[in-house]
């Protein structure tokens, strides 16, 4: 099933639960994955995990994200201060699908006190198996490192 080579994971504490319910999907599906933490439920600050996975991204050296906190709202937030980040908060199928459809999203951030095993599991196998469209969407992607003024058509 897996095309991609290994997936990064981050969670705060309200997502650390979750993420080890990703961990057995990912395992079950013959995925790599990369943990970056947190390890335990103790209370912690999401950008301390969400920068290195971030940055593993940028770099190459895991193919995509999965990031977690309560609402997905912050990790959300602090992932797409990265230049290289396409992070998208998903809780259902369809808004995974379209992340990788028409953003090509290569960070998939799941809400973890909104969204269930189940639901989990459908909004992993959408992202995991859908491609990018490309065509008329690339040139939306391409203006999302820098807006320029100048060049609104």
């Amino acid at each position: 099933m897996s095309e991609m080579k290994t997936i990064g994971l981050a969670s705060d504490h309200a997502g650390f639960e979750l993420k080890q319910q990703v961990k057995a999907y990912l395992e079950t599906n013959r995925y790599a994955y990369q943990d970056f933490g947190t390890f335990t439920g103790d209370s912690c600050d999401y950008p301390d995990y969400a920068h290195p996975l971030a940055e593993a991204v940028e770099a190459g050296r895991v193919e995509a994200g999965i990031a977690l906190c309560g609402s997905g709202n912050g990790i959300s937030m602090t992932l797409n201060k990265h230049q290289g980040i396409r992070a998208a908060l998903c809780w259902n199928r369809e808004l995974a699908t379209l992340s990788r459809e028409h953003n090509d999203a290569n960070v998939l951030v799941l809400p973890a006190r909104f969204v269930d095993r189940h639901t989990t599991e459908d909004i992993l196998d959408a992202f995991l198996s859908t491609a990018f469209l490309g065509g008329r969407h690339q040139k939306r992607i391409d203006k999302i490192p820098k807006f320029n003024h100048s060049k609104i058509q």
